[in-house]
């Protein structure tokens, strides 16, 4: 549903002409939300906005607009900025716009030192994490992990959690797994591991699981300073697989008092609490534990015979 409603509203950008797309009756508010956005936007062309005027985003759904970024940087020196970024207006000093999507288009001028082609915006903040969730989505696959963090960030901006799943097109589920290990997992760990797009989920929801098994506290120095995300995170999870193997192992059983010899004999004895050890160093003197063994009774006879 999100990827309808998002391509219909790109393919009406640019042109002033385009009717604005009526939302579904049944779809989400969200989702509504962001289908009359960008049917507002389509109204208008796109305008040359220079990067330096341009802020960040205060919440970002990937963890480095970086990677892979020759490639764009390439393509837009090439052949121009295609798709236009969507900027809103800021309130207060210093950049007079926020993006709201196309964080990797920006970057890629900043670099070639050119002006960002942009849609600008009139929105709230409710408005521009719903745009940028279903843009970005359509067009770009975040990590389990960068899935995580955006969710939280959703919920802690007020957002539902039916609008959260609806808006990142995962179910009830899903939504639970990803929210609890971005609040189980430090946030110092999760970015000093990195997004892991290779890694899958499975790696993160052991992370979770190992870290309340063990109770681990110094997890950030588990975390190799070399490697790629999935390397770190593999390692990482193998250090606490560890920890939990030490904890669990059984205490090893006490080492035996020593023995004590009586005096010019093979024979060496212990008392520790109700037994009794002897035993001979001499395979020849063994009658003698056997003599031993038929004389309990009697010694134990005279024994009580003695403390009467």
């Amino acid at each position: 549903m999100k990827r309808d409603l998002l391509s219909k509203s790109l393919a009406q950008m640019g042109s002033k002409a385009a009717e604005p797309a009526k939302p579904q009756e049944d779809a989400p508010r969200s989702l509504k939300s962001m289908s009359d956005v960008l049917s507002q936007v389509s109204a208008q062309a796109a305008q040359d906005v220079d990067v330096n005027e341009i802020a960040d985003s205060e919440i970002a759904d990937r963890f480095k607009v970086e990677d892979g970024l020759e490639d764009l940087i390439e393509s837009i020196r090439a052949s121009g900025q295609q798709l236009p970024a969507l900027l809103r207006y800021r309130r207060g000093s210093g950049p007079r716009y926020e993006v709201v999507y196309g964080r990797r288009r920006i970057a890629a001028c900043r670099v070639l030192g050119i002006k960002v082609k942009a849609y600008i915006k009139e929105m709230d903040q409710r408005e521009a994490l719903v745009s940028q969730a279903l843009e970005n989505s359509a067009r770009l696959e975040r990590s389990f992990i960068e899935q995580a963090i955006f969710a939280t960030r959703l919920e802690e901006q007020g957002f539902n959690r039916v609008e959260i799943g609806e808006v990142l097109a995962v179910d009830k589920g899903t939504l639970s797994k990803l929210i609890g290990v971005a609040r189980d997992v430090p946030n110092d760990v999760i970015f000093a591991i990195g997004a892991a797009h290779d890694a899958g989920r499975r790696p993160w929801l052991e992370l979770r699981r190992l870290i309340k098994a063990t109770g681990a506290k110094d997890i950030l120095s588990l975390v190799p300073a070399k490697g790629t995300p999935a390397e770190k995170l593999n390692a990482t999870v193998g250090a606490l697989q560890s920890t939990e193997a030490r904890q669990s192992a059984p205490d090893p059983a006490p080492s035996p008092a020593p023995l004590s010899k009586l005096n010019g004999t093979p024979v060496a004895f212990t008392a520790r609490g109700k037994r009794l050890v002897v035993e001979v160093s001499e395979k020849k003197e063994q009658g003698f534990l056997e003599f031993v063994e038929a004389n309990l009774e009697k010694l134990y006879q005279e024994w009580k015979q003695r403390e009467k």
